[in-house]
């Protein structure tokens, strides 16, 4: 019987006869509806994309349990790194304010309440500047050198709602390779195709002695259209309009970087994607919803929030 003839009712889960539609040859030529990179990949019904919340307080209750998922998640792939490594989340009420977690806390015993309430305020006259203005209930400071690297990238990029920055061993080993950019040899790694990845080749040390000069450089060179970046001798960091967003790319970069190391290691020609297949790549799987869907597949069926 042709599929045309069947229908379902969800009342009982059955699947009874019905009259068999004709099919329409008015409209057999016609232009396809055009349809979001996300409904694209789902057969069937389209997943959710990103939720909107009734209130201020609401929003920020949400993202700050992702973003402590996020950290169970690192913590069970080994990204610590002593006391390095942070995520910022700005906050969805005050856009000059963003949350971080606290300095020298196991990612994988952070909670919500736990993260530290900043400004991204540069001038040290500001009465906002150099103080937690909410949350840390470890009684914690904040990681200095990051809150300079993620409040100038708060600053110049008003699109960015989150930002995520580790130490990784794979991270690490392509970031001492001399600033190289990945090289689009798989379908996944296209999600960094052109100017979505940047390179920061100028390695200044720790972020301490010119933090704030050194957090701009760093924000300027991701540029207005980087998703991601290999840091110099230093690491990884990526950035979202979620911190599902950014935590995805995150994960997928340190992938990426391992990847590529591999490859260096294997015997034989690599074969690289062209250009105009990496571009098609990028566009139909680099959306922000689309991202933000895989970070729920990948991480939150997983970790636990709050």
């Amino acid at each position: 019987m042709a599929p045309s003839a069947l229908v379902s009712n969800p009342a009982n889960g059955s699947v009874t006869k019905h009259s068999i539609v004709k099919k329409d040859t008015t409209t057999a030529n016609a232009e396809p509806k055009s349809e979001t990179p996300l409904q694209a990949i789902c057969y069937g019904a389209t997943l959710p994309g990103i939720p909107s919340h009734p209130t201020f307080a609401a929003h920020r209750l949400w993202a700050l349990s992702h973003m402590t998922a996020l950290f169970r998640h690192w913590a069970r792939h080994n990204y610590t790194e002593g006391m390095s490594g942070h995520i910022s989340l700005r906050d969805p009420e005050y856009p000059s304010l963003f949350w971080m977690n606290p300095l020298a806390v196991h990612f994988g015993l952070l909670r919500a309440s736990d993260m530290v309430l900043l400004s991204d305020e540069p001038d040290a006259a500001s009465p906002s500047y150099g103080k937690i203005l909410a949350g840390n209930r470890l009684q914690r400071p904040a990681n200095k050198a990051g809150w300079a690297i993620h409040s100038a990238v708060h600053r110049r990029r008003g699109d960015i709602n989150a930002a995520c920055h580790a130490h990784t061993r794979y991270g690490k080993v392509w970031a001492a390779m001399g600033g190289r950019r990945l090289e689009m040899v798989d379908q996944d790694v296209c999600n960094f195709y052109g100017e979505a990845l940047a390179v920061y080749e100028d390695y200044g040390g720790v972020v301490l002695g010119n933090a704030l000069g050194e957090g701009e450089a760093i924000a300027q060179a991701l540029g207005e259209r980087g998703k991601g970046m290999v840091l110099a001798n230093h690491g990884l960091l990526t950035v979202g309009g979620t911190v599902d967003e950014a935590g995805f790319l995150f994960g997928l970069l340190e992938r990426s970087c391992a990847v590529q190391v591999e490859l260096g290691r294997a015997e034989g020609a690599k074969r690289i994607i062209e250009d105009r297949e990496a571009e098609f790549n990028f566009r139909m799987a680099s959306t922000p919803v689309s991202l933000s869907s895989e970070e729920r597949g990948t991480v939150l069926g997983v970790e636990k929030t709050g």
